[in-house]
């Protein structure tokens, strides 16, 4: 089982439960100057005092990405953000991350740079050591596509606004929400290939896919168009508009709130 998350549980006394448990991973951001250490020596059975807590202190991050002599290797991914191939380069180890009054967590880091300069460099983390840095690029690059899907059902179903008094009725309601979610998914994807503009465009904004607003608006005028609705039956109530005002009204109400 493997917990991907973002900077806020980057914290030590967490990464330390996790990493006692077994057949359990937590894969998370981590600071370029994060103190890091080499594992504590050995005891040897005639030595006196508390144990070592830690090894010899290693250089940071942010030493490791401004060394000229620290090597780097490229690693080609087949999916970036939505933005197909990427090759980055990567430097990585094992290391102990230790605070003062806390208890030291053994970590596999991964420090990543962008050849072309289009990101700032960041690290991430892994509580697993045997974990490559392959695994770990990609499942953090995964984590994306659930924070947008979250976002977007708040935003367009309204999880986690419901105001039920009772915990049976929150229970219920999220998964059909989110079920909700998904059937307005599955039905864009299938009215997306009759429709010839699919995704709308703005002067500050251009993008090649369609969002979850694209998609919601999309079945939206699918059910509206199907649907009858009833007229008024006298004529003198009936105001004729043109086509196009039309069209554009429906396309202003489809992509509200």
């Amino acid at each position: 089982m493997v917990f991907v998350a973002d900077s806020s549980f980057a914290v030590l006394t967490l990464l330390k439960l996790v990493s006692g448990l077994p057949a359990v991973s937590l894969l998370t951001r981590l600071r370029l100057d994060a103190a890091l250490y080499d594992p504590a020596p050995r005891r040897d059975r005639h030595q006196q005092g508390r144990p070592r807590l830690k090894g010899k202190r290693r250089p940071t991050l942010e030493r490791v990405l401004a060394n000229p002599k620290t090597e780097w290797r490229k690693l080609k991914l087949d999916h970036w953000y939505g933005k197909g191939k990427r090759t980055v380069e990567i430097c990585t180890e094992t290391a102990v991350w230790y605070h003062s009054g806390k208890a030291p967590v053994e970590i596999r880091w991964v420090l990543i740079r962008d050849p072309l300069g289009e990101f700032e460099p960041q690290a991430l983390l892994s509580t697993k050591l045997s974990h490559t840095p392959r695994q770990i690029l990609t499942w953090f690059i995964q984590r994306w596509r659930l924070e947008v899907t979250f976002e977007e059902a708040r935003a367009h179903v309204g999880i986690e606004t419901q105001r039920q008094w009772n915990d049976l009725a929150i229970a219920r309601t999220t998964p059909v929400l989110f079920g909700l979610f998904s059937l307005v998914t599955l039905m864009a994807h299938a009215l997306i290939k009759k429709e010839t503009k699919a995704v709308r465009q703005a002067v500050w904004y251009t993008k090649e896919h369609p969002t979850f607003s694209d998609a919601i608006a999309i079945v939206r005028r699918c059910l509206w168009s199907s649907c009858h609705f009833s007229t008024s039956r006298r004529p003198s109530e009936v105001v004729k508009i043109s086509r196009s005002l039309l069209e554009r009204l429906t396309d202003a109400v489809c992509y509200a709130a």
